[in-house]
Protein backbone atom coordinates (compact mmCIF):
# COMPACT_ATOMS: atom_id res chain seq x y z
CA UNK A 1 0.00 0.00 0.00
CA UNK A 2 1.83 2.92 -1.32
CA UNK A 3 -1.45 5.59 -0.62
CA UNK A 4 -4.82 5.27 0.87
CA UNK A 5 -7.87 7.82 0.85
CA UNK A 6 -9.57 9.76 3.00
CA UNK A 7 -12.55 11.47 1.02
CA UNK A 8 -11.13 13.15 -1.90
CA UNK A 9 -7.48 13.45 -0.03
CA UNK A 10 -4.57 10.71 -1.00
CA UNK A 11 -2.11 10.25 1.40
CA UNK A 12 1.28 8.97 0.60
CA UNK A 13 2.30 5.98 3.16
CA UNK A 14 5.56 4.03 3.74
CA UNK A 15 4.10 0.54 4.69
CA UNK A 16 7.04 -1.87 5.00
CA UNK A 17 8.20 -5.00 6.92
CA UNK A 18 7.19 -8.18 7.48
CA UNK A 19 3.26 -7.77 6.14
CA UNK A 20 2.51 -10.12 9.10
CA UNK A 21 4.26 -8.21 11.87
CA UNK A 22 2.67 -6.34 14.34
CA UNK A 23 1.59 -3.15 13.20
CA UNK A 24 3.16 0.04 14.15
CA UNK A 25 2.26 3.42 12.56
CA UNK A 26 4.84 6.23 12.42
CA UNK A 27 3.46 9.60 12.49
CA UNK A 28 6.18 12.77 11.62
CA UNK A 29 6.19 16.11 12.75
CA UNK A 30 7.31 20.11 11.86
CA UNK A 31 8.43 20.38 9.29
CA UNK A 32 9.32 16.70 8.51
CA UNK A 33 7.27 13.55 6.34
CA UNK A 34 7.59 10.03 6.39
CA UNK A 35 11.14 10.12 5.64
CA UNK A 36 12.24 10.83 9.43
CA UNK A 37 11.53 7.61 10.37
CA UNK A 38 13.87 5.81 7.76
CA UNK A 39 16.97 5.42 10.38
CA UNK A 40 14.45 3.62 12.58
CA UNK A 41 12.43 1.25 10.66
CA UNK A 42 15.28 -1.40 9.94
CA UNK A 43 15.58 -1.96 13.56
CA UNK A 44 11.97 -2.21 13.94
CA UNK A 45 12.00 -4.84 10.67
CA UNK A 46 14.05 -6.62 11.91
CA UNK A 47 12.40 -7.10 14.98
CA UNK A 48 9.83 -9.05 13.04
CA UNK A 49 7.66 -5.18 13.49
CA UNK A 50 5.52 -3.81 9.95
CA UNK A 51 5.73 0.15 10.27
CA UNK A 52 3.23 2.24 8.18
CA UNK A 53 4.63 5.75 8.05
CA UNK A 54 1.85 8.17 6.30
CA UNK A 55 3.44 11.67 5.04
CA UNK A 56 0.32 13.21 6.96
CA UNK A 57 -2.15 15.91 5.87
CA UNK A 58 -0.64 19.17 4.44
CA UNK A 59 2.95 16.81 3.98
CA UNK A 60 0.88 14.69 1.13
CA UNK A 61 0.76 16.68 -2.40
CA UNK A 62 -2.46 14.89 -2.45
CA UNK A 63 -3.71 16.00 0.88
CA UNK A 64 -3.39 19.59 1.24
CA UNK A 65 -7.02 21.41 1.88
CA UNK A 66 -6.91 25.27 2.26
CA UNK A 67 -8.32 26.63 5.22
CA UNK A 68 -6.45 26.28 8.97
CA UNK A 69 -9.74 24.60 10.20
CA UNK A 70 -8.89 21.36 7.85
CA UNK A 71 -6.13 20.83 10.20
CA UNK A 72 -7.79 20.63 13.30
CA UNK A 73 -6.72 17.71 15.81
CA UNK A 74 -9.97 16.33 14.88
CA UNK A 75 -9.40 15.89 11.02
CA UNK A 76 -5.49 14.47 11.50
CA UNK A 77 -6.52 11.70 14.17
CA UNK A 78 -9.39 10.31 11.87
CA UNK A 79 -6.60 10.74 8.94
CA UNK A 80 -4.70 7.80 10.87
CA UNK A 81 -8.11 5.87 11.22
CA UNK A 82 -8.25 6.21 7.61
CA UNK A 83 -5.07 4.78 7.51
CA UNK A 84 -6.27 1.71 9.43
CA UNK A 85 -9.02 0.95 7.75
CA UNK A 86 -7.38 0.93 4.80
CA UNK A 87 -4.83 -1.54 5.84
CA UNK A 88 -7.60 -3.78 7.20
CA UNK A 89 -6.20 -3.11 10.97
CA UNK A 90 -8.45 -2.60 13.67
CA UNK A 91 -5.65 -1.57 16.03
CA UNK A 92 -2.02 -1.09 15.83
CA UNK A 93 0.99 0.14 17.76
CA UNK A 94 1.77 4.19 17.55
CA UNK A 95 4.50 5.87 18.37
CA UNK A 96 4.65 10.10 17.33
CA UNK A 97 6.96 12.60 17.17
CA UNK A 98 6.58 16.10 17.65
CA UNK A 99 2.91 17.24 15.98
CA UNK A 100 2.47 13.50 15.32
CA UNK A 101 3.07 13.13 18.95
CA UNK A 102 -0.01 15.20 19.55
CA UNK A 103 -1.39 12.94 17.20
CA UNK A 104 -0.84 10.05 18.75
CA UNK A 105 -1.98 10.91 22.22
CA UNK A 106 -4.81 11.97 21.09
CA UNK A 107 -5.53 9.39 19.37
CA UNK A 108 -5.05 7.30 22.27
CA UNK A 109 -7.10 9.02 24.16
CA UNK A 110 -10.35 9.39 22.27
CA UNK A 111 -9.86 6.08 20.03
CA UNK A 112 -8.11 3.72 22.82
CA UNK A 113 -9.28 0.70 20.76
CA UNK A 114 -7.33 1.62 17.83
CA UNK A 115 -4.32 1.09 19.84
CA UNK A 116 -2.31 -1.07 20.99
CA UNK A 117 0.72 1.08 22.34
CA UNK A 118 1.26 4.56 22.28
CA UNK A 119 4.60 5.83 22.41
CA UNK A 120 5.15 9.83 22.43
CA UNK A 121 8.34 10.81 21.18
CA UNK A 122 9.52 14.20 22.86
CA UNK A 123 5.74 15.93 23.30
CA UNK A 124 4.05 16.02 26.09
CA UNK A 125 -0.02 15.41 26.60
CA UNK A 126 -1.56 18.70 25.57
CA UNK A 127 -2.87 19.34 28.69
CA UNK A 128 0.95 19.16 30.49
CA UNK A 129 1.76 21.02 27.85
CA UNK A 130 -1.12 23.79 28.75
CA UNK A 131 0.05 23.19 32.30
CA UNK A 132 3.21 24.04 31.72
CA UNK A 133 2.98 27.13 29.94
CA UNK A 134 1.74 29.00 33.08
CA UNK A 135 3.86 27.33 35.19
CA UNK A 136 7.13 26.99 33.39
CA UNK A 137 9.75 28.14 30.79
CA UNK A 138 7.62 26.92 28.27
CA UNK A 139 6.10 29.90 26.93
CA UNK A 140 8.91 31.44 26.15
CA UNK A 141 10.32 27.91 24.12
CA UNK A 142 7.14 27.76 22.52
CA UNK A 143 7.23 31.88 21.38
CA UNK A 144 8.09 31.02 17.67
CA UNK A 145 4.24 29.12 17.64
CA UNK A 146 2.47 32.84 18.49
CA UNK A 147 5.26 33.93 14.99
CA UNK A 148 3.64 31.07 12.88
CA UNK A 149 -0.09 32.44 13.50
CA UNK A 150 0.30 35.67 11.28
CA UNK A 151 -0.72 34.95 7.68
CA UNK A 152 1.95 34.44 4.58
CA UNK A 153 4.65 36.10 7.12
CA UNK A 154 6.43 32.92 8.36
CA UNK A 155 6.01 31.70 4.89
CA UNK A 156 8.09 34.43 3.30
CA UNK A 157 10.63 34.52 5.73
CA UNK A 158 11.46 31.04 6.58
CA UNK A 159 11.46 30.42 2.31
CA UNK A 160 13.34 33.64 2.13
CA UNK A 161 16.55 33.26 0.09
CA UNK A 162 16.07 29.63 -0.84
CA UNK A 163 14.69 28.46 2.68
CA UNK A 164 17.79 30.13 4.71
CA UNK A 165 16.15 30.85 7.84
CA UNK A 166 14.38 27.16 7.83
CA UNK A 167 17.51 25.57 6.81
CA UNK A 168 19.53 27.49 9.12
CA UNK A 169 17.44 26.51 12.46
CA UNK A 170 17.48 22.80 11.43
CA UNK A 171 20.95 22.47 11.02
CA UNK A 172 21.08 24.38 14.79
CA UNK A 173 19.20 21.46 15.89
CA UNK A 174 21.57 18.90 14.73
CA UNK A 175 19.84 17.64 11.87
CA UNK A 176 22.42 16.15 9.27
CA UNK A 177 22.63 18.53 5.95
CA UNK A 178 20.99 15.29 4.02
CA UNK A 179 17.90 15.68 6.28
CA UNK A 180 17.70 19.39 5.79
CA UNK A 181 17.74 19.84 2.81
CA UNK A 182 15.30 16.76 2.12
CA UNK A 183 12.83 18.63 4.69
CA UNK A 184 13.62 22.26 3.26
CA UNK A 185 12.86 21.04 -0.55
CA UNK A 186 9.96 19.75 0.21
CA UNK A 187 8.55 22.71 2.41
CA UNK A 188 9.31 24.70 -0.92
CA UNK A 189 6.93 23.05 -3.32
CA UNK A 190 3.89 24.81 -3.56
CA UNK A 191 1.31 25.17 -0.75
CA UNK A 192 3.47 23.37 1.53
CA UNK A 193 5.04 25.51 4.14
CA UNK A 194 0.90 26.86 4.52
CA UNK A 195 -0.59 23.39 4.87
CA UNK A 196 2.03 22.53 7.77
CA UNK A 197 2.20 25.74 9.39
CA UNK A 198 -2.03 25.18 9.34
CA UNK A 199 -1.15 22.82 11.98
CA UNK A 200 0.00 25.61 14.16
CA UNK A 201 -2.92 28.05 13.17
CA UNK A 202 -5.47 25.41 13.97
CA UNK A 203 -4.62 25.48 17.22
CA UNK A 204 -7.60 27.75 18.10
CA UNK A 205 -9.93 25.24 17.63
CA UNK A 206 -8.73 22.81 20.09
CA UNK A 207 -9.81 24.41 22.89
CA UNK A 208 -12.82 22.82 22.36
CA UNK A 209 -11.88 19.39 22.06
CA UNK A 210 -9.54 18.71 24.99
CA UNK A 211 -7.92 15.80 24.86
CA UNK A 212 -8.83 13.58 27.97
CA UNK A 213 -6.79 10.74 29.80
CA UNK A 214 -4.51 8.11 27.95
CA UNK A 215 -5.41 4.52 29.28
CA UNK A 216 -3.56 2.84 27.12
CA UNK A 217 -0.01 1.07 27.36
CA UNK A 218 2.64 4.87 26.99
CA UNK A 219 6.22 4.94 26.48
CA UNK A 220 7.22 8.53 26.41
CA UNK A 221 10.79 9.34 25.18
CA UNK A 222 12.60 12.87 25.84
CA UNK A 223 15.54 14.81 24.93
CA UNK A 224 17.49 16.30 27.74
CA UNK A 225 19.05 18.42 25.20
CA UNK A 226 15.38 19.60 23.63
CA UNK A 227 15.26 23.12 23.25
CA UNK A 228 11.76 23.40 22.01
CA UNK A 229 10.03 21.29 25.17
CA UNK A 230 11.02 21.21 28.52
CA UNK A 231 11.39 18.88 31.56
CA UNK A 232 8.07 20.12 33.46
CA UNK A 233 5.48 19.50 30.55
CA UNK A 234 7.19 16.18 30.27
CA UNK A 235 7.66 15.09 34.08
CA UNK A 236 3.70 16.40 34.11
CA UNK A 237 2.32 13.75 31.64
CA UNK A 238 2.30 10.92 33.77
CA UNK A 239 -0.82 12.39 35.57
CA UNK A 240 -2.85 11.99 32.22
CA UNK A 241 -2.08 8.28 32.13
CA UNK A 242 -3.80 5.85 34.06
CA UNK A 243 -1.93 2.58 33.69
CA UNK A 244 1.26 1.56 32.52
CA UNK A 245 3.19 4.80 32.01
CA UNK A 246 7.11 4.89 31.09
CA UNK A 247 9.12 7.75 30.74
CA UNK A 248 12.95 7.12 29.25
CA UNK A 249 14.85 10.62 29.43
CA UNK A 250 17.92 10.56 26.50
CA UNK A 251 20.28 12.42 28.43
CA UNK A 252 22.58 13.39 25.23
CA UNK A 253 19.64 13.62 22.98
CA UNK A 254 17.34 16.60 21.37
CA UNK A 255 14.18 17.22 20.14
CA UNK A 256 14.86 15.15 16.41
CA UNK A 257 14.54 11.26 18.38
CA UNK A 258 13.68 9.75 15.37
CA UNK A 259 16.81 10.72 12.90
CA UNK A 260 19.05 11.60 16.01
CA UNK A 261 18.59 8.79 18.35
CA UNK A 262 17.22 5.75 16.36
CA UNK A 263 19.35 3.02 17.48
CA UNK A 264 17.98 3.73 20.89
CA UNK A 265 14.43 4.67 20.11
CA UNK A 266 14.48 1.01 18.06
CA UNK A 267 15.15 -0.84 21.14
CA UNK A 268 12.96 1.15 23.35
CA UNK A 269 9.77 0.45 21.01
CA UNK A 270 10.57 -3.25 20.25
CA UNK A 271 10.35 -3.85 24.11
CA UNK A 272 7.31 -1.88 24.71
CA UNK A 273 5.69 -3.59 21.47
CA UNK A 274 6.87 -6.92 22.68
CA UNK A 275 5.82 -6.03 26.75
CA UNK A 276 2.34 -5.45 25.99
CA UNK A 277 2.20 -9.06 24.19
CA UNK A 278 3.52 -10.48 26.90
Amino acid sequence: MDTFRRGPLVFDVHDSGPVDGEPVVLLHGFPQDASSFDRLTPALHSAGLRTLAPDQRGYSPGARPTGRSAYRTREVVDDVLALLDAAGLESAHVVGHDWGGIVAWALAAWHPWRVRTLTALSVPHPAAMTQALVHSDQALRSSYMAFFQVPAVPEAVLLANGGALLRRSLRQGGLPDDLVDRYVQRMREPGALTAALNWYRALPFASGTPIGTVRVPTLHVWGARDTFLGRAAIEASRGYVEGAYALEVLEDADHWLPELAADRIGELVTAHVRGSAA
